[in-house]
């Protein structure tokens, strides 16, 4: 159906197009104006060059003012949990403390044979990590606060029996190394 609509267009204006030839020399005419436009247009853009650079500037700086601003008035995700919450602010406070506490233990028994475990732990603390900051997300968006909350308390539960397992291997790691080379005779 389009197709008929051009065709009977092209039926209607036929006889009334422009198919004559331009006049000797238009070519050179109309090369010759637009030179002389680009000139002027060259000219004025010449005159003007420095605002470009200075409107470029003041933008820069009006977005970096922008930024700074608000990154100091911004409220960090701890900040609205401890709105929601204050006791998991305490208990977060607790909790971190003593698991930064027993990483900086784990990572002074770090030796040949311990090495892997440790890493492994590293590994399975960055996954609770992870998770932790999901809860965290999760209860400012409105969730089961209750229910939330016992997740957040269970993860870092989780976090510090792991690292108090781990210790333990490492322990039991040295005191098989300590035997072995006791017994060892040259």
């Amino acid at each position: 159906m389009e197709k008929d609509t051009i065709n009977k267009l092209f039926n209607d204006l036929q006889g009334s197009f422009d198919i004559e030839e331009p006049i000797e020399g238009h070519e050179t005419r109309f090369l010759e104006k637009l030179r002389q436009k680009n000139t002027v247009a060259t000219i004025t853009k010449k005159k003007n060059s420095w605002w470009k650079p200075l409107s470029i500037a003041a933008s820069i700086a009006l977005l970096f003012f922008l930024a700074i601003g608000g990154l100091n008035n911004s409220i960090t995700t701890e900040d609205k949990v401890a709105e929601i919450s204050p006791e998991v602010s305490k208990s977060e406070l607790y909790f971190v403390s003593l698991i930064d506490d027993q990483i900086k233990e784990l990572e002074k028994e770090n030796s040949p044979e311990t090495k892997k475990i440790i890493e492994d732990t590293l590994l399975q603390l960055n996954k609770l990590e992870k998770n932790y900051s999901q809860l965290e997300q999760d209860l400012l968006n409105g969730g089961n606060s209750k229910l939330i909350l016992s997740a957040m308390i269970t993860n870092f539960q989780t976090r510090i029996d792991l690292l108090n397992e781990v210790l333990a291997q490492i322990d039991r790691i040295k005191k098989i190394k300590n035997t072995h080379d006791e017994n060892f005779t040259i």
